[in-house]
């Protein structure tokens, strides 16, 4: 069988998330070749990781973007989400979401351009996304944060060295309802949704364009996770490829990566901390003084 032929059926399987048995029918190949193929064609794509991971790019002093100039030497966004997957029946517990969902836990890394920088498939379910994080920042080839570099986070997590969050128990999507801030910490909440969104379109396109990420597959964890990454890696390649992502604009409602940079230089903890509090107070007490002077 052709490279090409191989790669076709891999990326309809992706799409489409369609049986082997429509596959053999489709191409006229027995179920185990098409088995076979899959996880080969699965693992080259793998094995591109270090080409197709964007490498982090900080915001510049002199940035002109709307949506970021506010946040120098920030990397791009961080969240988790939840893919369905198929486990044995005595693991369910531990991958059972809040929504009752049987899930994997994947925390996602992006860019400012909605390229994935880091991605760590894997995790059970029931895991609370700060807690994926830590376990990122300790592994070998883990998320590296090099400083003064930070990423944009929501509520979940804690507001600390490299990870910068909103003020809770503030209203957060003020553009949503049309209204104006009154207070520095608002007009920061409404600033920081508008960057840190970026994520949530890159989950959003992500499934979009891959099938077999938004119901439940016929996979096995183990491959499950493997696939997740190499549909991250291709939606790197499309963005990097393409002018104009077509799912872009149509994104449904809702790892491996090493930077290679000493880890002296780098982040490796999360936790509180009265520095970083004291600087998110001054950058929303900048911006609240920025916007009183032009409204």
């Amino acid at each position: 069988m052709s490279v090409d032929e191989q790669v076709a059926i891999f990326l309809h399987m992706l799409a489409h998330n369609i049986k082997n048995r429509v596959i053999i029918c489709n191409f006229y190949r027995s179920g185990e070749t098409i088995s076979r193929l899959f996880t080969r064609v699965c693992n080259a794509v793998i094995r591109l990781h270090s080409h197709l991971l964007k490498k982090p790019e900080p915001v510049l002093e002199d940035s002109t973007d709307q949506r970021w100039k506010w946040f120098k030497n920030c990397l791009g966004a961080l969240n988790g989400t939840h893919i369905t997957c198929r486990v044995p029946l005595e693991e369910k517990p531990r991958y059972r979401t809040r929504k009752n969902d049987i899930a994997i836990n994947v925390l996602g890394v992006c860019s400012q351009d909605i390229q994935f920088i880091y991605v760590l498939p894997g995790w059970e379910g029931s895991a609370a996304d700060g807690r994926v994080l830590r376990d990122a920042l300790v592994r070998p080839h883990g998320l590296k944060v090099p400083r003064p570099g930070y990423y944009l986070v929501d509520a979940s997590y804690t507001n600390g060295e490299g990870f910068l969050a909103p003020y809770r128990g503030q209203r957060y999507h003020l553009n949503d309802w049309g209204h104006q801030p009154t207070t520095p910490k608002e007009l920061y909440n409404m600033r920081h949704s508008s960057a840190r969104n970026v994520i949530e379109r890159c989950f959003g396109i992500l499934k979009g364009r891959w099938a077999i990420l938004r119901d439940n597959s016929f996979y096995l964890i183990d491959l499950k996770n493997i696939i997740i990454m190499a549909c991250c890696l291709l939606h790197n390649f499309i963005r990097q490829e393409m002018a104009i992502d077509p799912f872009e604009n149509e994104e449904p409602d809702q790892g491996t990566g090493d930077n290679g940079d000493d880890d002296d230089e780098n982040i490796t903890s999360i936790g509180t901390s009265n520095e970083w509090t004291t600087f998110r107070d001054n950058l929303a007490q900048t911006m609240f003084e920025s916007w009183n002077s032009t409204h």
